[in-house]
């Protein structure tokens, strides 16, 4: 990516989501795309119900089942009690929302149309960041985000959400308990259905309600409900249509209970993680160089009356020394820090006084590592709660 900040904000909604397993047929996204913005989110207290009904109680989660519409019928999976399909032969987990008084479906892809088919998939059961500061706050409706940091909006590179190196590839299906995409997001859910306290935020694209069309999966009326629940930029050319920045899409399960927020972030393997900052889409021509500085700590809220000092360690990982002329630290306004002057031995740690216009806010932040070509190096973000003691040195 380049660091800059777009001048065209989009429209993200929130809303409240219930789980299954199944596709958005072509005519709900054309739908979706043509009445409504294109990404939203969606939170509120997890509901499930299986595709024949039960009882649905508003912020009571009733029960839980995956399916995914396959030709030629539907079939079950042995022993998890799930039932298996999909749509368009892409399978998708569905799942059956109640928000407020209106009912939603969540679809999320678990397998890719495009080569390599398998997802890119990473959880964090103890995600912590200043999104969330956002995030909870959101009523249990589809409300519009900008598409800015610190809106709720996500962004897999721009938001320094999670290291992408520990994304893993996994199978829609596969034999056995607990190795695929599609148990691993059903466990998730279960657990949240288990808990009348969880809220589940559903980070996606809307198809507005189709009046008289039952869903095709759970056939409440009217049909409704999120998709586009991973990344939507970088994208091959015959998806580049839907790039675009601030407007990744992803699950969020919050568990009051035990003060835990699981986030869920999905990728496809045909996605480019260096993008325009405009448009979010693909900048072919550029290597990737990530993580080969590395941001392992920082010091936010240092000793003493303000101004306090503020530094960052940064780490050469590579087996060549690292000139850092044309480099440059930048944090969540924008603001600039340039490096000249800076070299970094092979293996060498160095750690560096952060001077204006760069601030780490001591209600959190973000701060990133660019080189002269204005792509992203390395990203971290904190919290609040990790900068509130003076004088101690966060570790990412």
């Amino acid at each position: 990516m380049r660091i800059h900040r777009s001048s065209a904000p989009r429209v993200r909604h929130l809303g409240r989501t219930d789980v299954s397993r199944g596709h958005v047929s072509s005519s709900q996204r054309r739908t979706g795309r043509a009445a409504q913005a294109r990404h939203q989110v969606y939170p509120g207290r997890v509901t499930v119900a299986s595709r024949t009904g039960g009882a649905r109680c508003p912020g009571q989660p009733v029960g839980v089942r995956t399916a995914e519409r396959l030709t030629g019928g539907r079939a079950r999976r042995p022993g998890d009690g799930l039932t298996v399909g999909g749509w368009d032969r892409q399978p998708a987990l569905q799942v059956r929302v109640q928000g407020g008084d209106a009912t939603f479906r969540l679809a999320v892809n678990v397998l890719s149309r495009q080569s390599p088919s398998e997802l890119l998939y990473l959880a964090d059961e103890a995600f912590a960041h200043p999104v969330l500061d956002a995030v909870l706050r959101l009523p249990d409706v589809f409300t519009p985000l900008p598409n800015q940091p610190g809106s709720g909006a996500l962004d897999f590179i721009r938001g320094n959400l999670f290291d992408r190196t520990a994304m893993h590839r996994m199978p829609a299906t596969a034999p056995g308990p607990d190795n695929d995409l599609a148990a691993a997001l059903a466990h998730f859910v279960g657990r949240a259905r288990s808990d009348p306290t969880a809220r589940l935020f559903a980070f996606g694209e809307r198809w507005p309600p189709e009046a008289g069309t039952p869903d095709a999966v759970f056939g409440f009326t009217p049909g409704n409900g999120v998709h586009d629940v991973h990344m939507n930029q970088g994208n091959s050319a015959q998806f580049r249509r839907d790039d675009g920045v601030w407007q990744d899409g992803g699950l969020m399960l919050h568990f009051p209970g035990a003060q835990q927020t699981v986030a869920v972030f999905l990728a496809f393997q045909s996605q480019a993680w260096h993008t325009d900052d405009s448009t979010g889409h693909a900048l072919t021509d550029m290597a990737d160089g990530d993580h080969r500085v590395r941001i392992v700590a920082a010091l936010v809220n240092g000793p003493g009356p303000a101004p306090e000092e503020e530094t960052v360690t940064l780490l050469n990982t590579s087996a060549v020394p690292a000139d850092l002329d044309g480099w440059a630290l930048v944090d969540v306004g924008d603001h600039r820090m340039p490096l000249n002057g800076t070299m970094l031995g092979a293996g060498d740690a160095a750690r560096i006084r952060l001077t204006a216009p760069v601030q780490l806010g001591n209600s959190g932040g973000l701060l990133t590592l660019v080189d002269p070509a204005g792509l992203k190096v390395d990203g971290v973000a904190y919290t609040a709660d990790q900068a509130r003691a003076d004088g101690l040195t966060i570790v990412f």
